[in-house]
């Protein structure tokens, strides 16, 4: 079980307390703030953007999403650092209403420009594309069908999904695939290139100071290393402590190994 993380348990209260409420009023706010191409780009309704990730048709949709968020949201959040993962999860929905928009003018999904969609599900998809990247041989239990698979086999398997929807319109939910397909390539696209959130390299990303402390890795050596070392070797080690010595890279391997060779251990 993850130990939930500030942002990721703000976003799960903020979807379940939205949703309920909406119930209680009788959808207005998903008449007010659900996404549909003619009122958020021809009318200039630019908050749908953002709105209408905060919205779900049904409980077993919110509660879908949920489950994903609560999972796999703690290991962005830890990646990013909270205020960049709050942007990185809200770009990649943002992303998926852009896609849908495009492909809807495009006439390559069923609708039209008036056809609403709510849902968290591109910022979702962006948050499996990135545990992925980061963590491609984390091993997952599907709950249905109850398989295991590695990151790297669901993310495929999921853009495969996706794909096939919309080409051979399957489903009947093109236009939620297209917002998925959307989400999912500015997800991959943000991990590779971190920079587009104002970040440097991968292992750049700091924990935010108010996040709750956590127990010293166990695989970290008693090692001394110079200042200018010290960074780069804490946070690969952090990467083995947090998603083991396979989720390396060679060129991590190889710093490691170099410091090692470089540094005896504290007596």
């Amino acid at each position: 079980m993850p130990q939930i993380t500030p942002v990721v348990k703000w976003l799960l209260i903020a979807n379940a307390g939205i949703f309920f409420l909406d119930l209680f009023i009788g959808h207005s706010l998903v008449r007010f703030g659900a996404f549909a191409v003619q009122s958020a780009v021809f009318e200039l309704r630019l908050w749908e953007f953002i709105t209408f990730q905060f919205l779900h048709g049904s409980l077993g949709h919110i509660l879908l999403n949920s489950i994903v968020l609560y999972f796999f949201g703690p290991w962005m959040e830890r990646w990013w650092g909270s205020i960049k993962f709050l942007g990185f999860y809200l770009l990649c929905g943002i992303a998926g209403a852009a896609f849908f928009t495009m492909l809807i003018l495009l006439n390559l999904v069923p609708g039209n420009i008036y056809l609403p969609i709510v849902g968290a599900s591109a910022g979702i998809y962006g948050i499996l594309i990135g545990v992925a990247v980061i963590a491609p041989d984390l091993r997952v239990m599907l709950l249905f069908p109850p398989i295991e698979l590695s990151m790297r086999q669901l993310a495929i398997g999921l853009m495969v999904i996706s794909v096939g929807a919309i080409l051979f319109k399957l489903g009947g939910n093109e236009g939620g695939e297209a917002g998925h397909l959307g989400g999912a390539i500015l997800g991959f696209i943000l991990m590779r290139y971190p920079r587009l959130l104002g970040g440097g390299p991968r292992w750049e990303a700091r924990h935010p100071q108010w996040f709750a402390p956590r127990a010293a890795p166990k695989l970290r050596p008693r090692t001394e290393f110079r200042a200018g070392e010290d960074s780069a070797v804490d946070l690969i080690l952090d990467k083995v402590s947090r998603d083991g010595f396979q989720s390396l890279s060679q060129a991590e391997r190889d710093i490691l190994r170099q410091a090692s060779e470089r540094h005896l251990p504290d007596p």
